[in-house]
């Protein structure tokens, strides 16, 4: 079976080929016969009935500084492609919002991966409101005295951006910190969205894990840790990854949410789970799969791809 495949997609002349999770998916296309297009958000229209990608064909090489070939631009409707991965990074904001609505036009003729129906409706730090005997104690509001009353039931919590990704903007408050006001004033400066706040589980010095599922079924693991005098663990932050296995909870968490992944096409996924809770469900543009590889050789791309090849089979 050969593919017609899109990478919607950041620039991919500026990944890092050892650790982005879209450019090792794209190898793994390539060894198993798919053909690659790549264009950017940006690039992405709807245009009298039609949705269109302007972008390029690509081909894909490990080989640093040199990593892509380009070929001509032109432009495709995104109905003519097999599969189109919505792999662009977050921030979740309305241009992220427009681009699923774009793609629920061609989907499930063209497989989106993830669903961008379910994209939409299920970003990381609100899924995990489905699951609430799995999560730490959580609270999403904007009014600062609901944050000071939820600090004083929990101690030292956690704050951040609800639709916010990487680790930025994340705050560690502890008892009595008098820059919560203050923090609380400067988000709203900013946007008006609400915030987030969950109480901090102190073993997160210990790592936070990342947990791979590919349809719903765990592939590995990766624990991130924090550098020291830091409460975030993002790789983005300058968390170090390090070789991890999965416990029984952890089984147990992602036995609870596989029937739910798959009946929303929510094909890779990536959990967070510190301590024995289950932080964030991301479904957006997850990574760890190259880290995974390094560290057990599990080729979650190959995994991947025997997904989404079996579920084109079965439409026809």
């Amino acid at each position: 079976m050969s593919l017609y495949v899109a990478l919607q997609m950041d620039p991919i002349e500026h990944v890092s080929i050892d650790a982005d999770s879209t450019f090792r998916i794209g190898l793994e296309a390539e060894a198993r016969g798919h053909r690659l297009f790549q264009y950017t958000v940006d690039q992405l229209r709807y245009d009298e009935g039609r949705v269109i990608a302007r972008g390029r064909p690509v081909s894909l090489r490990r080989k640093q500084g040199d990593h892509v070939t380009f070929g001509d631009w032109a432009e495709v409707e995104v109905g003519d492609f097999d599969v189109v991965w919505l792999r662009q990074d977050p921030p979740f904001d309305m241009g992220y919002v427009t681009s699923t609505h774009l793609l629920d036009r061609v989907h499930p003729g063209t497989l989106v991966v993830n669903d961008p129906f379910w994209v939409r409706n299920c970003p990381e730090k609100l899924m995990v409101l489905d699951f609430p005997d799995l999560t730490p104690p959580t609270m999403i509001a904007r009014d600062p005295a609901a944050f000071k009353a939820f600090r004083a039931r929990h101690g030292e919590i956690i704050v951040k951006p609800l639709y916010g990704n990487g680790g930025a903007g994340v705050f560690h408050l502890r008892p009595g910190d008098p820059n919560l006001s203050a923090l609380l004033e400067t988000f709203a400066g900013i946007n008006r969205e609400p915030m987030i706040a969950q109480k901090y589980l102190p073993a997160v010095v210990k790592g936070d894990k990342r947990i791979i599922l590919v349809d719903g079924e765990p592939v590995g693991a990766i624990n991130r840790v924090p550098q020291e005098g830091e409460a975030r663990s993002n790789m983005h932050v300058g968390g170090r990854a390090e070789k991890v296995g999965l416990t029984e909870r952890e089984h147990e968490i992602c036995a609870r949410l596989r029937p739910v992944l798959r009946e929303k096409g929510l094909i890779f996924t990536g959990i967070d789970v510190i301590d024995g809770w289950l932080t964030e469900i991301n479904v957006t543009s997850p990574t760890g799969i190259q880290e995974l590889e390094r560290f057990d050789g599990i080729n979650a791309a190959e995994a991947l791809w025997q997904a989404i090849e079996r579920r084109v089979a079965e439409k026809g």
